[in-house]
Formats: structure tokens, sequence, C-alpha cells
């Protein structure tokens, strides 16, 4: 991961458009490409952020705007770009963190995991499970499955659905529709309860929201095999 602190100007150019003025920030360039903007506030979100894939090609001095010291460019793969201009480097760094092990769910995500693996048709008819915890190289998607059509689709669970969990079901997304022997993959975001902003940045890329009633899945848990 390489961290820059630098006095910045920050541009979002594509389906919309946004404008950070400049000011002293903390730039993230991650090593699974994603580069992210943030401040001292607002929380822990960046201000702004491009999602891998994204290529950053950092500018020629030639190429540097008038009274900038750098000027770099990220671009997706839909041509979309976010620019940054920079005034002034305080901080440059590079650090190697290694494979993450990955977040450990709590006991009712954990649950509503398993109690969704097992009645895997509360997604919708003709459903069937491909496996649980499908690993990828930036951790394992909850559910691996196939629908009505075939067609394979990856479930992200969880308790409280909110913008985060929407890009990391995005991220599994990209990376799973490079696999040939299982794309297309569509997408679907289970929770408990899901947060408006994360509802229509959901919709917004093609993923479907899917509200769970835990004491409903609870009840209809299978006692087949079962002693007690």
């Amino acid at each position: 991961m390489r961290l820059v602190i630098a006095r910045c100007q920050v541009d979002y150019v594509g389906r919309l458009t946004a404008h950070l003025a400049m000011a002293r920030r903390l730039l993230l360039i991650k090593a699974d490409g994603s580069v992210l903007v943030h401040s001292d506030g607002g929380s822990y979100k960046p201000l702004n952020w491009m999602s891998p894939p994204c290529w950053l090609d950092e500018r020629d001095v030639d190429a540097v705007p008038e009274g900038a010291k750098a000027f770099w460019v990220v671009t997706n793969k839909a041509g979309e770009e976010l620019r940054i201009t920079i005034e002034d480097i305080e901080h440059d760094s590079a650090h190697e963190l290694g494979v993450d092990p990955g977040l450990v769910k709590d006991g009712v995500e954990a649950h509503l995991q398993e109690l969704l693996a097992e009645h895997v048709q509360t997604l919708g008819p003709g459903y069937t499970l491909i496996r649980r915890e499908y690993m990828t190289a930036i951790g394992p998607v909850d559910l691996l499955c196939r629908d009505a059509d075939g067609s394979t689709v990856a479930v992200e669970i969880k308790r409280r659905g909110e913008i985060d969990g929407v890009e990391q079901l995005t991220r599994y997304l990209e990376l799973l529709n490079r696999d040939p022997l299982i794309a297309p993959v569509a997408g679907v975001f289970a929770a408990q309860q899901i947060k408006p902003q994360a509802r229509t940045l959901a919709e917004d890329r093609g993923i479907r929201c899917l509200t769970l009633d835990y004491d409903a899945l609870r009840g209809t848990e299978s006692n087949e095999f079962r002693l007690f």
C-alpha cells in the first residue's frame, strides 16, 4: 500500500462529476489497484475513490498543470477518470501488508449465512447452492449459487446493509466475472436491514437487494436427521 500526504485538488469525471478544492489530504493506492482520497474528518469513508480494476497514470512533467508538482489520472474500465492535481507532497511511502485473513463475522451474520445456504430458495425459485465461502483473491464470497436459468450468482450477506458492503460485493463481482468458467456472475446483496443509500448504489450497479427475516429463516430451519 502506498500512502501519500499531499496538498491536492481532485476531480471525478464520468457518469457524475465531482470536485474537491485544493487542500491537504491522504491518498491511498492499494495493491488491488484501488485509489482512495481521505480527509482528516468525515468518518472513515473516503471523499472520493476509484474501485478496481483501474489504472494510475502519473503524468510526465510536461503534462502537469501549471503550478502543480504532479498530476495523476486514475482510469477505470468504463473510461471514467479521477484526476488528482498535486501542489505539494509532504509524505510518500510504500508498505507491504501481505495477505489479509479476512473479516470474522459476528454470530448473527454467520448464522444468516448458514440459514440462507440451507434455504437457498429464499433467494428465488430454482436457486441452488454451489459453495459457501467461495474463495477469491481478495477474500471469500459468502454464497456462490446458480439461479433457475443456471446462471452464477454471488451473494454477500450482512446484518446491516451499508455502502461498504455493496463496494465489497462489487469488488468480488469484478474478479468473478474474469473467470470464463463461471461468468457472467450476477450479485445479490442480502441483509436484515439495507440503508437507502446502499440500496440505491446496489441497484445502480445492477445488484439485486434482498431483505432477510432472521426469525423467519430460523423458523424454517430443517430438523431432518436431528434427535432434538
